[in-house]
């Protein structure tokens, strides 16, 4: 397994089209086993393949809601959506202080669907489809918008998505300043 290196913006190759996974093969476990080891390391609840430049519909997710450890802690609980298409968008809508791995560092409010319907494989090739609602649907959301070249700081107005794009900036040349120091 490997960490593999997570696109921030404005890097072009976030706004592709990822393009469907013909054939869940051992190359793909091993892209989700990195994509996970990339995901708990930035550390991050979801990722898309899309982020560390494969531009195939596969996306992780790991909410930390598992059963509980012998620790007390939450436990994980990993999933892995292949080809995910979301239907049947609930009318009702929730808001959630987003964040992304590609815009790190960064959060804003999104208003998106409470509940979804989605179809997918897993990494072994077996079709699911679920209702969702609460973070697991926010995240899969999310999730899937990185699938279509779409980033959380899109919904934004233009003005809240140019402060978010600034303060990254600035955020970015106060570490450059302190690493030059």
């Amino acid at each position: 397994m490997a960490i593999l290196p997570i696109l921030e913006v404005p890097d072009p190759r976030l706004r592709r089209i990822s393009e469907p996974v013909r054939e869940v093969t051992d190359e793909i476990r091993t892209l989700v086993a990195d994509m996970f080891e990339t995901m708990y390391d930035a550390p991050g609840i979801g990722l898309a393949a899309a982020q560390v430049d494969v531009p195939l519909r596969i996306l992780v997710m790991d909410l930390g809601d598992g059963p509980e450890g012998e620790d007390g802690k939450p436990g994980r609980n990993p999933r892995v959506f292949i080809n995910p298409e979301l239907y049947d968008p609930s009318e009702e809508y929730s808001v959630y202080n987003e964040g992304c791995l590609s815009v790190p560092d960064q959060y804003a409010d999104v208003e998106r669907p409470a509940r979804i319907h989605a179809r997918w494989l897993d990494e072994n090739g077996v079709q699911h489809d679920e209702a969702l609602d609460g973070l697991t649907s926010t995240c899969l959301q999310h999730e899937m918008d990185h699938l279509n070249g779409v980033l959380f700081i899109d919904h934004l107005s233009r003005l809240k998505r140019e402060m978010v794009l600034k303060k990254l900036e600035k955020l970015r040349a106060d570490k450059a300043r302190r690493r030059a120091a």
